[in-house]
This record gives structure tokens, C-alpha cells and sequence, in this order.
């Protein structure tokens, strides 16, 4: 490659950022847009929404195709999670109960075998008065059976099952795009949740594409995968290479995102979003070792002797890059034994807002519903560590999209000709 190649695509890699940059500072740091009423409107559903990082990036996903996104149902177990999702995305109804009782339903058969013993019946009154009216379902079933860092019961846990409530969800509704995220792990469940899950969504009248979307690979700074299926009715889902051709950016350093906050957790009167748990006398010499020989690994001699050489968890009490992505943040991010979470400028692990923002939420978003009562950190830390980055909600929800009107204008081509 000649000087000049090697420039041009330099200039081309720092052009990119920079748009990148534009567009994600302004969603990530500014106020809230107003929604635009004239906008043609797709309604959703959210199960197992927690506090709605994937509504989010729903949300983005319909902005970017020309719809207003009206969140007509969340369903969780955690109401302390719904009560923020509330707050910030304000559907018409939230459900506080599992969405396995939502639903009543039994699977016969499992993989490319599976069936529907019966019709699916919704069972709860709410989520039955939106049959027939749910443009998008989106469902985030819980992760910890399938999780790498699970090492009890990976790939064979009950709570696993949990996926199959969203098949059934999608076809007792007739709801129009599924879209279920997890981590990646999920498609060596030995159960066979994913493949059972797509059968059944294919013998009632779906299309599916599925496959693992990285974050940093969207030029976002953290690299966080995972695992997404999308589902649509009268459609066919645009490949995840078509969306990830179209949203693909060189990945930016997570210092971008920290930079402008750095002091705001040394305020006295910082709250819970900005300030950090007091180090216990062990960690603050271990993080103090890294700033002070310039390191972002612990070396074993400074390591507890179970994290030592043979572990396979090599990140714990790392700091992070400024120039580089974040590693996956996890709900285990206000301890620095527990990952790669120290800051990386300075002595501390990320406070819950650093961490929200590395999430992809932005400013604007309110865990606090009550001051008066605020979450805990173990519930924040939960929240946010468990979310789905917005950029790769909004790339999997643009796939249903782009499949859909696709469809429409090769339907008026067909019509006008």
C-alpha cells in the first residue's frame, strides 16, 4: 500500500469517527428530542424489560426509518426496573409479573422437531388487548443460564426456558417483528432454546435471521457481543451483513465518553449516579499499584491467590484504556475484582453514569424515580450492567425495519407496473 493509500484511508478513518462521533454525542449528552407527532407510528411490546435499553435502541431504529415508537406494554418480575422504565419511556401499561404467566402454552418436540402442543393463549388482560395491534416485539429473556461467567449451571439452567415464552408471546398476539436479544452463549444452551425458538416462529408464517452483533464493530467504545434474533411476518429481515455494512465505524475510545465527567464524581454533593463504594484497604493498594507503575494489569504478585495464575477471569481488578473500548460492562462494574472496571485516568472503579453511558444510555435517562428512596448500587449496578448498548438494539431493530419496507416498495412496483 503506497503513502498516499495509507493517508487516505487515515483521513477517511478520522472522518468517520468524527461523524460518529457528531451523531452519538448528541444522543448520548444532550436533553431528550422532542418525538415528532407527524412521524407514521409502530407500537411495541417490551418483555423482560428491565429499565429498557433495548426500547432504546428501538426507539433509535424507528427514528432512522421515519416512525414514532409508541411502548404500549413493559412486562418484568422487577418492578423497581419498571418503575424507571416508566419514568423515561412512559408506555401506556407496565406489567409487574413473570411473562411466564403471561402466557399459556406447551412446546412438543425440540430443535427442528418442535411444535405447539396447542394455540398459545395470552392469559394476562393487558397483553390480550393488544392482539392483533403489536408491531414489534421485543424480548430480553434472562441471560445467567447462558452466561460465560456462569459456571454452575451454564448452558442448563431452568430460568433458560424463559426464551420460549417469546415464540409464543409473538404468535398467540400476531405480533408483526420480533426481535430477542441474549448473549452469545445462548445457542449452546443444551436444551436448544434458539433452534427450538426459530422452528416455531417459521412453522407459523415467519421469517428469521439471527447472529451475534459487536458493538465496537458499530464504532462503539466497548466490546460487548451479542446474540440477536429478529423475526418478521409478511417480510424478510435484512441480513445482519447488510446492517452491520451500513452501520459499520472504526471503534472509538472509551475516553470520549468519560472525559467530560471526570470531575463530577468528586462533587459533595454528587448522588448515587456519580459517586462510587469505598475501596477496601486491599483494592485501594492494588489500584494504586496500577497508577503508579503505569499499568493496566495486575501482576500476580499484587493479585489474590484466586485470581493468580489458571484463572480464566485474567481482566479482574484491570484498568481500563483511555484510547481504547471499554471492556463488556457487566453488573459487576462497581467492583474492581470483578473485571476490567477501574477508570482509567483515575482511582476508582466507574460510577454508575460512567457506566450508563458506556451502556449507551444517555443523560437524560432517570434511574432515580423517588430521591427520597433512591435504588440501591447492587440494583443499579444490576440495571445498567445488564442492559443492551442502544447501538446494537438499534442495528437489530433495523434489520425487522429495513425487511418491512423493502417488502412495501417492491409491493408498489409490482402495483404502478
Amino acid at each position: 500500500m503506497s503513502t498516499s493509500t495509507k493517508a487516505m484511508d487515515r483521513i477517511d478513518r478520522d472522518r468517520a469517527i468524527a461523524d460518529f462521533k457528531a451523531e452519538w454525542g448528541t444522543l448520548i449528552r444532550e436533553s431528550r428530542p422532542p418525538a415528532d407527532r407527524t412521524l407514521p407510528v409502530k407500537r411495541y411490546v417490551d418483555l423482560f424489560a428491565s429499565v429498557g435499553g433495548l426500547s432504546l435502541g428501538a426507539s433509535l431504529a424507528m427514528a432512522n426509518e421515519g416512525y414514532r415508537g409508541i411502548p404500549l406494554l413493559a412486562a418484568d418480575v422487577d418492578e423497581a426496573a419498571l418503575a424507571v422504565y416508566a419514568r423515561n419511556l412512559r408506555p401506556r401499561e407496565v406489567a409487574g409479573r413473570s411473562v411466564a404467566g403471561m402466557i399459556d402454552f406447551r412446546v412438543s418436540g425440540a430443535g427442528s422437531d418442535a411444535r405447539f402442543s396447542y394455540e398459545p393463549i395470552v392469559t394476562d388482560e393487558r397483553l390480550s388487548a393488544l392482539n392483533g395491534t403489536i408491531d414489534l416485539l421485543l424480548a430480553g429473556p434472562p441471560c445467567q443460564g447462558h452466561s460465560s461467567l456462569n459456571n454452575h449451571s451454564r448452558h442448563d439452567d431452568p430460568k433458560n426456558l424463559l426464551y420460549l415464552t417469546v415464540p409464543a408471546v409473538a404468535v398467540a398476539t400476531g405480533a408483526k417483528h420480533v426481535v430477542i436479544e441474549n448473549v452469545p452463549n445462548v445457542v449452546a444452551d443444551r436444551r436448544g432454546v434458539v433452534q427450538t425458538t426459530i422452528t416455531l416462529l417459521r412453522e407459523a408464517g415467519y421469517q428469521v435471521e439471527s447472529g451475534v452483533l459487536a458493538a465496537d464493530k458499530l464504532g462503539w467504545p466497548q466490546t460487548r457481543r451479542r446474540f440477536f434474533l429478529v423475526a418478521s411476518k409478511d417480510s424478510t429481515p435484512a441480513s445482519f451483513a447488510e446492517v452491520v455494512d451500513q452501520f459499520s465505524a472504526p471503534a472509538t475510545a472509551v475516553g470520549w465518553l468519560l472525559g467530560d465527567l471526570i470531575t463530577s464524581a468528586d462533587s459533595p454533593t454528587a448522588d448515587i449516579m456519580n459517586t462510587v463504594p469505598s475501596l477496601s484497604a486491599e483494592n485501594r493498594s492494588r489500584v494504586d499499584y496500577l497508577f503508579d507503575n503505569e499499568l493496566h494489569d495486575l501482576p500476580n504478585a499484587e493479585r489474590p491467590d484466586c485470581h493468580k495464575d489458571g484463572t480464566t477471569y485474567s481482566s479482574s481488578y484491570g484498568r481500563m484504556h483511555w484510547e481504547l473500548p471499554a471492556p463488556t460492562i457487566t453488573g459487576g462494574f462497581l467492583s474492581p475484582g470483578r473485571g476490567r472496571f477501574v477508570h482509567p485516568k483515575l482511582r476508582r472503579v466507574l460510577t454508575p453514569r460512567e457506566a450508563a453511558r458506556v451502556q449507551g444510555f444517555p443523560d437524560w435517562f432517570d434511574f432515580i424515580v423517588d430521591e427520597s428512596r433512591p435504588p440501591s448500587r447492587s440494583q443499579l449496578a444490576r440495571w445498567i450492567g445488564n442492559a443492551v448498548p442502544a447501538i446494537l438494539g438499534r442495528a437489530a431493530v433495523s434489520a425487522a425495519l429495513r425487511g418491512e419496507s423493502a417488502s412495501i416498495a417492491m409491493r408498489t412496483e409490482l402495483f404502478a407496473s
